[in-house]
């Protein structure tokens, strides 16, 4: 099943070069009752629910709808979620919790316009739900095919973009929050520069074996398969067939001590877990995506010991017959975000780094 995610950014795109007129956006307290609901394309794992809604979890999630006409309706659950709405390329609404219900998108200009959304906050606590765009009367509509490529970026807090727009590193967790934006960071920067579609299955904290702390909670690998957190329902879509996936786990493994209490009692037997748990996973992933090329990175954080860890996960599934695998390690980020995590300028900088190395690796 396709998914949507905790936040949701409503980009409407056009493709044919309409006229630009001025949108806007409106909370409508008695909307139309004769709304016709528009077909949506949504990219990322989401579970659809009655009444043209979807709910989803994983950040980053997107839908899109195209239509003519010169307004447009979408309905917003109660769950909280940060927004951003894009009328033909544009933006014209950052919506920051918004207040559940109808909203209406008026103002457009005759013609063909594309509806796109996105999630752009992390909403571990429980998923949200999008209740679909609609019109208020019968309209010309043409589905939107799959772009022709795909990508999927797999991690934790790096690449959900965790703080990622925040102008100082000391923040409260409503600041987190309120300064996380998925949309902004490496992963749709890349996918945009390939024209792509994408998937971001990633969770703050999370890591291959222990995560941040040692707190106790799924790491990244558990929850990987589902849709939702709460692994009710296995994420097994026939049509998401990525060429490319990116992942970056192993700063919650091994940014902080071990605890006592833990299961393992010293560094390495930490590192020999870490090592055989994720060769694991990239073989499962492997059989999920046959073709695709995995590219695995990580930061110089943890004094090298997270680049030494990968490196040797590399070398095992090399030694295995692994051949579309690359690593690559990406220094000096300024990782001015919140919690001294990257920043929308250091995923600019990822996204380079991993853009050029796709483009060799297409090469090769």
């Amino acid at each position: 099943m396709r998914n949507l995610s905790s936040v949701f950014v409503l980009a409407i795109a056009c493709g044919i070069g309409n006229l630009w007129a001025a949108p806007a956006i409106e909370h409508v307290a008695q909307p139309p009752k004769d709304l016709q609901p528009l077909s949506v394309r949504v990219t990322g794992r989401a579970t659809p629910l009655p009444d043209h809604e979807w709910k989803s979890q994983w950040p980053g999630t997107y839908a899109e709808a195209s239509f003519e006409g010169t307004e447009v309706f979408l309905r917003v659950g109660s769950e909280p979620r940060t927004q951003h709405v894009i009328v033909d390329g544009k933006e014209i609404a950052k919506q920051v919790r918004p207040q559940a219900g109808v909203y209406r998108i008026g103002g457009l200009a005759k013609g063909r316009h594309v509806l796109r959304l996105e999630i752009a906050s992390e909403n571990q606590d429980g998923p949200v739900t999008f209740g679909g765009f609609a019109t208020a009367r019968a309209i010309k509509q043409k589905d939107l095919a799959r772009r022709g490529r795909q990508m999927e970026f797999i991690g934790d807090s790096h690449t959900v973009g965790y703080g990622n727009t925040s102008a100082k590193r000391e923040c409260t967790h409503d600041e987190v929050w309120t300064t996380t934006d998925t949309s902004q960071t490496f992963g749709p920067l890349v996918a945009q520069h390939y024209g792509a579609d994408y998937e971001i299955n990633a969770i703050s904290g999370r890591g291959i074996v222990r995560n941040y702390g040692g707190f106790v909670a799924d790491p990244l690998p558990v929850s990987y398969p589902f849709v939702l957190f709460d692994k009710a329902q296995r994420d097994d879509d026939p049509q998401w067939n990525p060429d490319t996936v990116v992942i970056a786990l192993g700063t919650n493994d091994f940014s902080t001590p071990l605890n006592l209490g833990e299961r393992w009692h010293t560094r390495d037997e930490l590192h020999a877990d870490y090592e055989a748990t994720y060769v694991a996973f990239l073989t499962s992933l492997r059989a999920r995506h046959p073709h695709a090329l995995f590219v695995l990175w990580a930061t110089d954080m943890a004094d090298g010991e997270i680049q030494a860890e990968v490196r040797k996960v590399v070398e095992q599934r090399k030694a295995q017959g692994e051949a579309r695998l690359v690593f690559v390690p990406i220094n000096g980020l300024a990782m001015t975000g919140c919690d001294w995590h990257p920043s929308v300028e250091d995923d600019r900088a990822i996204a380079k780094v991993l853009i050029a190395t796709i483009a060799q690796a297409a090469k090769n």
